[in-house]
């Protein structure tokens, strides 16, 4: 079984402050924040994390701008959320008290299945009594006084939102235990579906030469040389600002929870249109969630050498920090280069789940800093002195030593490299993580160096500490050797 991710989605009049609330719980900067009405006018979704378990949050635009136009793209905006959404936060203002757009918009959350809490926000320095008093007219339960700026009361928020959720819904998987689950995501008419209906043998998925064909994430299992799989054809991601129909917006939660489910991503390109701003946004999406990542160009065939060979150089230049995954170039529609594509998925899951030893990470991290130590800082040399490993999928290892927190990204980058290499960690990225050695000489309490105990004499005869002249030796004259 495989939960799907649940979805929370922040609504609100502009300038309340969803965007400072979804960077707080995603804990990023990726949402545009400004004191001015109305900055956000599409919706802006992002990962979380509480207690351990994963949602989705979306950042809807603000509702009761002057222009009627953008207020009514908002409204739908806002409409398309609540459709994405297993719970909705309204967030209000307390320092401008309950307005009139704060009814317009519950009297539509009372309509909605979904469950609904009134988030007060900027209620930083009130008591939760007074700053909520007058939010109870709203009619949708208890409000919560919180500071999106200054976390106040926003773990209990989620305690209760999350107490308030049905257990995580979980997808059937009747497949193979061993099968590689695979996420597919790319631009609309990227050819998705022709590939899966050529893993398949059938036409499986419904194709046709327009954008948007799929409007839903579609599992299927096949078998490639007696080895199962499980792939996962998701509705093509254009960007934001040209997507109008909700339900393929809606198709983007969908490709969300597709990628934290999988095993490996492939994103895939048109060969035709190349590497896109937003097929970058896509990889960078799979990479920052520690998934195993091909890059695969269809529809190869139908260009010739010289367009081949600019496409393959612009690729290799534009992947830069992403130049350890795999790179591949098939037909989908004529089945070229699909075995190649099914041994990279093989690699790049085997590097993913790669099981490292102990003595063997720290033989490698000795011989990384034998032939390129760490600068010192401060006069200082940084030591590293073992590493072990602290997960698989992505493959994380622990390093241990003084002072690791003054090591450079680049000098990470460089042990990440060295690690990669020796390992054959290629396909899927790294999980650096560094502790420092505990200092024998800090206190338990406080972590800060005492002074190393002085010699109290042990072992010496009895009275020489009791006082300068106490217990010394009257006979002054040097003794005969």
């Amino acid at each position: 079984m495989n939960n799907v991710l649940p979805v929370i989605a922040l609504v609100g009049r502009p300038n309340v402050g969803k965007s400072t609330l979804f960077n707080r719980l995603t804990r990023t900067r990726d949402a545009l924040v400004a004191d001015q009405p109305g900055v956000t006018r599409d919706r802006h979704y992002g990962f979380a994390i509480h207690d351990s378990r994963r949602y989705i949050v979306i950042d809807t635009g603000g509702i009761g701008q002057d222009d009627e136009d953008i207020d009514a793209q908002a409204f739908a905006q806002t409409t398309a959320a609540l459709e994405e959404a297993d719970v909705v936060l309204l967030v209000t203002d307390s320092r401008q008290g309950l307005m009139p757009g704060d009814r317009i918009i519950a009297e539509q959350l009372r309509r909605m299945q979904q469950p609904v809490h009134v988030v007060v926000n900027k209620s930083e320095g009130q008591v939760g009594v007074s700053a909520t008093a007058e939010f109870h007219a709203l009619a949708l339960g208890d409000p919560w006084a919180v500071s999106a700026t200054h976390g106040d009361r926003i773990n209990a928020l989620l305690a209760q939102v999350f107490a308030d959720l049905p257990e995580p819904r979980a997808q059937s998987t009747a497949y193979h235990g061993d099968a590689i689950r695979i996420a597919l995501l790319g631009r609309p008419n990227a050819g998705k579906s022709t590939l899966v209906n050529r893993f398949l043998g059938e036409t499986r998925m419904l194709t046709q030469d327009a954008p948007g064909t799929t409007r839903d994430a579609v599992a299927s299992e096949f078998y490639f040389d007696d080895k199962p799989y499980v792939i996962v054809d998701t509705a093509g991601v254009r960007r934001r600002t040209r997507i109008d129909d909700f339900v393929e917006k809606l198709s983007v939660v969908k490709a969300m929870q597709a990628a934290e489910q999988a095993q490996v991503v492939i994103i895939m390109l048109d060969a035709v249109s190349g590497l896109s701003s937003q097929d970058q946004r896509l990889l960078s999406l799979a990479v920052e969630r520690g998934r195993a990542t091909l890059l695969v160009v269809n529809k190869w065939d139908g260009l010739d050498n010289k367009q081949r060979e600019k496409l393959h150089a612009d690729l290799v230049k534009r992947m830069g920090a992403f130049d350890y995954l795999p790179l591949l170039f098939i037909s989908a529609l004529h089945g070229s280069g699909l075995r190649e594509l099914l041994d990279a998925v093989q690699a790049s899951h085997k590097a993913a789940f790669a099981e490292l030893n102990t003595s063997q990470l720290s033989r490698e991290l000795e011989a990384a800093v034998e032939a390129h130590a760490p600068p010192a800082i401060h006069g200082r040399r940084i030591k590293l002195r073992f590493a072990h490993q602290g997960g698989r999928n992505p493959p994380s290892i622990v390093i241990h030593g003084n002072q690791t927190q003054r090591l450079s990204d680049e000098y990470k980058r460089y042990l990440m490299r060295r690690f990669r290499e020796r390992f054959n960690l290629f396909g899927t990225p790294i999980q650096l993580f560094f502790k420092n050695s505990e200092n024998p000489f800090a206190s338990p309490s406080d972590g800060k160096t005492r002074p190393k105990p002085k010699d109290k004499g042990y072992g010496k005869s009895k009275g020489q500490n009791k006082g300068p002249n106490k217990g010394q030796n009257k006979d002054k004259r040097p003794r005969k050797r």
